[in-house]
């Protein structure tokens, strides 16, 4: 393990970071949200099957 190569990388990564215009930050969120609807979704749809299929939980 090579302790001043990695922190070479970490210090070379975070040089290259920025901050988000809000015009990318929003269409970030707005992606992120889509995608934990549908997750929560696709649960509630395996919920409601199970729920009313005979011998369900």
């Amino acid at each position: 393990m090579d302790v001043k190569y990695d922190l070479s990388s970490y210090v070379r990564v975070l040089k290259m970071a920025s901050t988000p215009s809000w015009n990318e930050f929003s269409q970030v969120a707005k992606v992120a949200g889509a995608g934990v609807f549908l997750v929560g979704l696709l649960g509630f749809i395996i919920f409601a099957i199970m729920t009313f299929l005979p011998g369900g939980a």
